[in-house]
């Protein structure tokens, strides 16, 4: 949902994006709105009372404001939109989703009479394209769904396998040879990676995430109660029995 371009300003603005669909931005409809409660606070709650779903009814982005900094935003299909002015369950709310209804009316009549001057060949045409693009669409929806391979799920599994054994000092290291602090660490590692792709195993990693995931192993580093154990495992001296 980007290269927006501003199609109606009366109201709340809409855009149409590149592939001709209608969009709001969230924070400019909570303006018109006239809302009280913080944007934050009032977008997570209205997408969760229409049941919006992510990349589907809404796309959640970063936009720059005049002073430098960045602010959290979403871009909202209509139909969503709508729904969200409605459940304001007031005069402005009622407003808006009429707006909104009045600029779906218009633009459906401007692409019908658009068609309708066409030949039969070139509405033929317009059909295959559209039916084309959604395929396309659902292939690319299919494919940032995809997991990891089993031949990355290995690469990762040896990063991770050395990355370990780096962290408690090698493999002749007194804290590498303590099962319990070696399982600590692998544990530890494990939990801090599903929490960050937000995956309940390694092998659910994303194919779009792999290059982050070898990246993240990488940088990763232990909590410090961890690092002191660690550390207090490593700086015992080992009594050998003559």
């Amino acid at each position: 949902m980007q290269n927006l371009t501003v199609i109606e300003n009366e109201l709340v603005p809409v855009y149409e994006t590149s592939t001709g669909e209608k969009v709001v931005y969230g924070t400019e409809l909570h303006q018109v709105l006239g809302v009280k409660s913080v944007y934050r606070e009032w977008s997570a709650r209205r997408l969760k009372d229409c049941d919006a779903l992510e990349k589907q009814d809404f796309e959640a982005v970063e936009i720059s404001t005049p002073s430098g900094q960045t602010m959290k935003n979403h871009i909202i299909k209509l139909d969503t939109a709508k729904e969200m002015a409605m459940l304001e369950r007031n005069e402005k709310g009622k407003q808006v989703r009429r707006y909104f209804i009045k600029v779906e009316k218009k633009y459906k009549e401007m692409t019908h009479d658009m068609l309708a001057d066409l030949s039969t060949e070139l509405k033929a045409v317009i059909v295959v394209d559209k039916r084309v693009t959604k395929v396309e669409q659902r292939v690319e929806k299919l494919e940032n769904n995809m997991t990891i391979t089993h031949e990355q799920i290995q690469v990762i599994k040896n990063r991770v396998n050395h990355k370990i054994t780096c962290l408690l000092g090698g493999r002749e290291s007194n804290a590498y040879k303590d099962r319990t602090l070696r399982g600590r660490a692998y544990s530890r590692f494990n939990k801090d990676y599903c929490d960050y792709f937000r995956i309940n195993a390694r092998a659910n990693t994303l194919t779009a995430k792999f290059d982050e995931a070898l990246q993240y192993i990488d940088l990763w580093e232990p909590d410090t109660n961890l690092r002191i154990q660690i550390l207090d495992s490593n700086s015992q001296i080992n009594m050998e029995v003559a």
